[in-house]
């Protein structure tokens, strides 16, 4: 019970004007007459100990009256909350296991949508490098013969063959499959840390076999099924103004741990997409996952 505690410290809040003046009324000096009378008596006018005093008194009586006003409120709030039902039954139709419904705005969780800047983001890939167009066709080949600024599909028999679609926690994509299980694991270890914002992770794509747009011949890791553009609650980043969602800067440290790079650090900020850089595909090529 917390009722009592609660109570006996608001009680004490206010008795603190009471022993204040019940303390200067009885070791109180007497007047510079020598009568005796306290300061609280009728001293004659004139007294400037006893008009400060009186001063005093009159602001820590208000104060007193007002503690005591705030106690009764308190009092009142806190025999509410002890009748309240203790069954999670009471609640509608909610049980035990599920939480209770969020009452109200809460900031912290609107903030995960909020648009900030990019502190140092040419740095934030610390120890990763982009995947280079050159890099991806030497290691795979070309995902498809002829490619386009549209999204098509994949031809190459050696890409189709790892290409897997499946859920990976909070959205479904279609990518390599080591990359299905890299991410798979980044929204496990999201989920465990940080649940509210793993709820509201979309996606605006992974694969797409295409070139990079506005280029006429560097072909984008997307078509590779190595690259996904995320977002929070689907609302899509500004391509290059420097800013990105708060959520996606949190986001960015599980990905990074993973060995993805964040395309915040591109020459033209692209802080929706994250791409499996060109170590963890080596890794893999040389673990026999690829």
């Amino acid at each position: 019970m917390r009722l009592i505690p609660a109570l006996a410290i608001a009680g004490a809040v206010v008795a603190l004007p009471l022993i204040w003046i019940g303390s200067a009324y009885f070791f109180a000096p007497p007047d510079p007459d020598g009568a005796g009378k306290p300061l609280f008596s009728n001293a004659p006018a004139g007294s400037a100990v006893d008009s400060a005093a009186r001063i005093e008194i009159e602001i820590l009586r208000q104060q007193m009256e007002d503690l005591q006003k705030r106690l009764g409120t308190v009092e009142d709030d806190l025999t509410r909350l002890q009748n309240m039902p203790r069954d999670p039954t009471d609640f509608g139709n909610q049980g035990s296991d599920e939480p209770l419904e969020r009452l109200g705005d809460n900031q912290i969780l609107d903030s995960y949508a909020q648009t900030v800047l990019i502190a140092g983001r040419r740095k934030i890939n610390e120890g990763l490098s982009v995947s280079r167009p050159s890099f991806l066709i030497e290691m795979f080949g070309l995902p498809r013969e002829q490619l386009s600024d549209d999204c098509e599909s994949m031809t190459n028999p050696k890409l189709k063959e790892m290409l897997i679609t499946g859920d990976v926690g909070p959205i479904r994509v279609s990518m390599l499959r080591p990359a299905v299980a890299s991410m798979t694991r980044v929204f496990e270890k999201v989920k465990a840390v940080d649940v509210d914002l793993y709820n509201r992770i979309s996606t605006a794509g992974a694969l797409c076999v295409r070139r990079i747009r506005g280029s006429q011949s560097s072909v984008s890791a997307h078509a590779f099924g190595l690259a996904v553009d995320l977002n929070i609650d689907g609302h899509l980043d500004t391509l290059g103004d420097g800013k990105t969602q708060l959520g996606l800067t949190i986001l960015s440290d599980f990905f990074q741990e993973e060995g993805w790079f964040w395309g915040a650090a591109f020459s033209r900020e692209d802080s929706m997409h994250f791409e499996v850089a060109k170590e963890t595909i080596e890794k893999w090529r040389s673990a026999g996952e690829i």
